[in-house]
């Protein structure tokens, strides 16, 4: 079954470029219910918008509860509603857990029943580190500042002679893949003392915070997330970009699909902005450039001038945060350079369905019933 409707009379929305916006899933459940199993768990909220941690659970005693099925699922609707939840001292996590636990975040919502985790594209690159155990995995992508350094320095840098521009750190994970990533699962294997957070947006109250003749002008449009820096940093290295990644769908070493600017949460049912910005959008389709330039450092305002829209965890060793995709961007903060000591970590990603606005969803504050002042 294919994960999406694009064509015919199911519905598409059409923009002026003329790319069609699928407008349903369905593969995908309709939007589900949070059934209780939770509720002897104690958390807090990060902020009243965005985040929740949960202090003293183990994610392990998630996975081999009774009814762990009932609970992950129940965990794929918070993450979803929250955007990103948190966890400390994960010790006993180990990387076939955390798979696991992410694998079956994604399943058990309803993603896709042909895919699964996603595969990093230069997984072969011999500059890849290793996880802990020395040994590696085409599932889990290892975060190392000076390891990326070397895979990616074939990436286009302009403007080296002035400061760095950190809006550029905002993305969505895999949205240069036909099917992204819906959740991604990081958990921090060593920090520094301090430096090197990472922050994660709300896309459904970016989305909320525009006034309602704009959201839907932007409900029209795609955006084009390509990622040329897999096939050069492949070409230069002498190997094969990985495919299939995660979906029979993401295959090739193009990665430029459109995805749309306003994306449905198949979890939730809720509207958040998606495609309107972040470190692989390269161009929102079917404007003048100056338009494309304008919409998109407007969405980045509303990043940056809305910091009651923003979580941010400050990483202590084996925390780790789990995210749904669809609905946040994050950035690092890219401070490490100035401490001592090294931030290293492993990430799982599921693969979703292909990106669709369901015209009939809902904004988060009109669901919830919550007022914009």
């Amino acid at each position: 079954m294919p994960s999406s409707t694009a064509n015919g009379d199911n519905g598409t929305v059409r923009n002026a470029s003329i790319t069609k916006i699928p407008t349903s899933c369905p593969s995908c459940p309709t939007p589900l219910k949070y059934s209780g199993s939770l509720d002897h768990l104690p958390f807090f909220e990060v902020t009243p918008i965005i985040g929740r941690e949960y202090p003293t659970v183990k994610v392990t005693d998630i996975l081999n509860a009774p009814n762990a099925e009932e609970q992950i699922r129940d965990f794929a609707v918070i993450i979803s509603e929250r955007g990103v939840v948190f966890f400390r001292d994960q010790d006993d996590l180990n990387v076939p857990d955390q798979k696991r636990f992410c694998d079956l975040v994604g399943k058990l919502s309803g993603r896709p029943e042909e895919n699964g985790l996603h595969v990093h594209p230069i997984y072969r690159d011999p500059g890849n580190l290793t996880m802990p155990d020395g040994s590696t995995d085409e599932n889990i992508y290892v975060i190392n500042s000076e390891a990326q350094k070397k895979i990616y320095k074939t990436m286009a840098r302009k403007g080296m002679d002035e400061p760095k521009d950190l809006s550029r750190e905002w993305h969505s994970d895999s949205t240069f893949e036909t099917l992204p990533s819906d959740f991604s699962f990081l958990k921090m294997e060593e920090t520094p003392l301090h430096g090197g957070d990472t922050l994660w947006c709300s896309g459904y109250e970016i989305y909320d915070r525009m006034s309602p003749s704009f959201r839907s002008y932007l409900e029209t449009l795609t955006a084009t997330c390509a990622q040329p820096v897999f096939k050069s940093a492949a070409t230069a290295g002498g190997y094969e970009v990985m495919s299939p990644r995660g979906s029979p769908l993401n295959v090739g070493d193009e990665f430029a699909p459109s995805h749309p600017v306003v994306r449905t949460n198949r979890v939730t049912g809720w509207k958040a902005v998606f495609a309107g910005v972040g470190l692989h959008v390269t161009k929102i389709n079917g404007v003048y450039n100056y338009e494309d330039q304008m919409m998109r450092e407007y969405v980045m305002r509303l990043i940056t001038r809305n910091h009651d829209c923003i979580a941010r965890m400050k990483w202590t060793k084996n925390a780790a945060a789990i995210w749904n995709n669809s609905c946040v961007w994050h950035a690092a903060t890219p401070d490490t350079h100035l401490v001592d000591g090294n931030r290293t970590g492993v990430r799982a990603s599921s693969i979703g369905e292909v990106p669709y606005l369901d015209p009939n969803s809902k904004s988060r504050r009109e669901a919830l019933g919550i007022p914009l002042i």
